[in-house]
C-alpha cells in the first residue's frame, strides 16, 4: 500500500494554491500530522480504517473538518484523497461538479468518515 506523507501534502496543498490562490500556510501543524495519521492508525494491533476508502475518507475529513490549513482545506483534503486512492489502483469517475459539491457537503453536513467513504465506493474503478 502506498500512503501519503506529510511532505507530499504539503506539496499537493501547495500546488492547489499556487493555482488556484488563496492564503498558503499551515495553521496548525498538529492537526495536519493527525489527518495523515489515519492512514496507518491502529488500536490494539487493529486498523481503525481497514479499507483505502476508508483511508481515503479519514484524510479527507481530517483536512477539511479540522482546517490545518489557512485556506484551501477542502481543495487540498479532497485531492490528498483522490491521490491516495489513485496511487493504489483506484481511479475516480464523477459528473462535473458533482465532487466539488460533495466537498462543500463533508464541510457544511459534517459527514463522517464511513459516509465519505461509501461515497468514494461507488466514484472509483479499479485503474486496468
Amino acid at each position: 500500500m502506498k500512503y501519503i506523507e506529510l511532505e507530499e501534502l504539503l506539496e499537493i496543498h501547495a500546488l492547489l494554491i499556487d493555482k488556484f490562490g488563496g492564503a498558503s500556510g499551515v495553521r496548525d501543524i498538529g492537526r495536519l500530522e493527525a489527518a495523515t495519521a489515519t492512514q496507518r492508525q491502529a488500536v490494539f494491533g487493529q486498523e481503525v480504517y481497514p479499507s483505502l476508502w476508508n483511508k481515503a475518507a479519514a484524510m479527507m475529513r481530517g483536512i477539511i473538518a479540522d482546517h490545518p490549513f489557512y485556506d484551501g482545506n477542502k481543495r487540498t483534503g479532497t485531492l490528498v484523497a483522490l491521490t491516495f486512492l489513485e496511487c493504489n489502483g483506484q481511479f475516480f469517475v464523477a459528473k462535473e461538479g458533482e465532487l466539488e459539491d460533495f466537498a462543500v457537503k463533508v464541510a457544511t453536513d459534517h459527514l463522517d468518515v464511513e459516509t465519505i467513504a461509501d461515497w468514494l465506493v461507488t466514484h472509483t474503478v479499479r485503474r486496468q
